[in-house]
């Protein structure tokens, strides 16, 4: 069982002991030190969206943060059962504070977390996450007085308002999706997307086919939107001879794509077609993190447009974004981030997109996926021992490969001619994440051997 407590939020598995699991005292804890950091960079009377996704134990999680900003004296507007993006959105909307979204995103059903957002309705940078930490472990809290507790406003209509603001984008070809009569299959993984997506379809005529879309929190496979999980919606694509499938995670914010005939169209792409139909309207820089596709670089380039790559995490994408004016970006996990909506990834406003390019280029899912450069990638981890130094072991890598281009603004990624090699140390166990990209599988995973085998001979 874990309890992890990191400047983005905490997270861990229900029940068990504080302090080694995620219980009712570490839930109010936390929310007391994210409510104590807003009151302290605020004035007057402060409002936080809260929304959470369908797995078991968010009624109860949710209740007790709710009640514990009520205590600290903050008002909550409520999205009850919501979505990642939504939560973001309506803390813009709302001119709230900030948000806490109650998901463990991809973890199993035993898992829960508290994501927090700022008053733009994005996460919160490390140094507000590095105070809230000093908060949660200082345990000073000071809780407001009776007659200034905190109310509870409760909004139904989140998710429709979500809905509308994806097709009143100025981009989203609302018409011709219309006109087009798409069939696709839905695998909401008995979460908040099993509303969302199927809502967001037949608001644009889509005849929408439901597999796992009982927001009950009792995932049907691994939560997680992989080739590997997603077997039951493959098979249902082709059985019903939809144009195509859509997975996402249970707080949907990672979007992935099933073609007409039940082949993935792969995550790292979902980001890759997104920004193929924006940049073909308009000029501008794309960002994706360290760990993503190159055939991002690829497309971005053939538009004559700029890429740039930043550090792995959602807050250091966005922040890249900024700095470099791009209009759309993401991460390679099915995650797409598109300004003209919000700084955050969004499953709903990359369906629009895709479909709106779909409708454009009049292919198929597999015919458009033909048009992207075929990239293959494999995903390692070495365990270390405590203690190991990886930063040396790193710079020691980085010093052998300088002949070659390299970046270390999060651990060493190493760009040979056809193919890279991400090297970073896990924040949360000791252990080298190893990712390569290569032009066959075979390659890909040839490379990773081959540094899993050099790193161990620097222990």
């Amino acid at each position: 069982m874990t309890l992890i407590k990191s400047i983005s939020g905490i997270r861990g598995t229900i029940g068990g002991v504080s302090e080694t699991n995620l219980t009712p005292l570490d839930i109010v804890r936390f929310t007391s030190a994210y409510a104590q950091w807003l009151t302290q960079t605020n004035k007057g009377k402060l409002t936080v969206v809260t929304g959470r996704d369908a797995r078991i134990s968010g009624v109860m999680v949710h209740n007790l943060v709710n009640q514990t900003l009520v205590g600290m004296g903050i008002n909550v507007i409520d999205l009850e059962l919501s979505t990642t993006p939504t939560v973001a959105l309506l803390v813009a909307f709302e001119n709230a504070q900030g948000g806490i979204v109650l998901t463990a995103s991809h973890n199993p059903k035993q898992w829960n977390a508290l994501k927090l957002l700022n008053e733009k309705g994005e996460f919160i940078d490390a140094k507000a996450g590095a105070q809230v930490l000093t908060y949660a472990n200082e345990e000073s809290f000071e809780y407001a007085s009776v007659d200034d507790l905190g109310k509870i406003s409760i909004r139904t209509n989140a998710i429709p308002h979500h809905i509308d603001d994806c097709l009143n984008m100025n981009l989203v070809q609302t018409e011709k999706i219309k006109e087009t009569s798409f069939k696709i299959v839905v695998d909401g993984v008995n979460s908040s997307g099993g509303i969302a997506i199927p809502a967001l379809l037949e608001s644009l005529g889509v005849e929408v086919i439901k597999i796992h879309c009982t927001p009950d929190g009792e995932f049907p496979h691994n939560p997680e939107p992989l080739k590997e999980h997603l077997t039951d919606l493959c098979e249902a694509v082709v059985t019903h001879q939809a144009d195509f499938g859509i997975a996402v995670d249970p707080d949907v914010d990672r979007l992935v794509f099933v073609d007409e005939k039940g082949v993935l169209f792969g995550e790292e792409y979902t980001l890759v077609a997104c920004a193929d139909y924006i940049l073909g309207k308009k000029l501008g820089a794309t960002v994706s993190n360290l760990s993503s596709t190159r055939a991002l670089e690829d497309v971005t380039k053939a538009h004559g447009q700029n890429y740039f790559a930043s550090a792995v995490g959602e807050v250091n994408v966005v922040t890249e974004m900024k700095r470099s004016k791009a209009i759309i970006g993401g991460e390679g996990n099915g995650g797409v981030i598109y300004p003209d909506s919000h700084y955050g990834r969004d499953a709903l406003v990359g369906v629009v997109l895709f479909l709106s390019l779909l409708v454009e280029r009049k292919l198929s899912v597999s015919q458009l996926r033909a048009t992207y450069p075929d990239y293959y990638m494999s995903k390692n981890k070495i365990n270390l021992r405590e203690g190991m130094d990886v930063d040396g072991i790193l710079k020691k890598l980085e010093h052998h490969y300088s002949n070659e281009r390299v970046t270390n603004i999060d651990g060493l990624k190493i760009y040979f001619e056809k193919a890279w090699i991400h090297l970073r140390k896990s924040n949360t166990e000791p252990i080298i994440r190893i990712y390569t990209e290569a032009k066959t599988q075979q390659e890909a995973n040839a490379l990773a051997t081959r540094f899993d085998k050099e790193i161990k001979a620097l222990f």
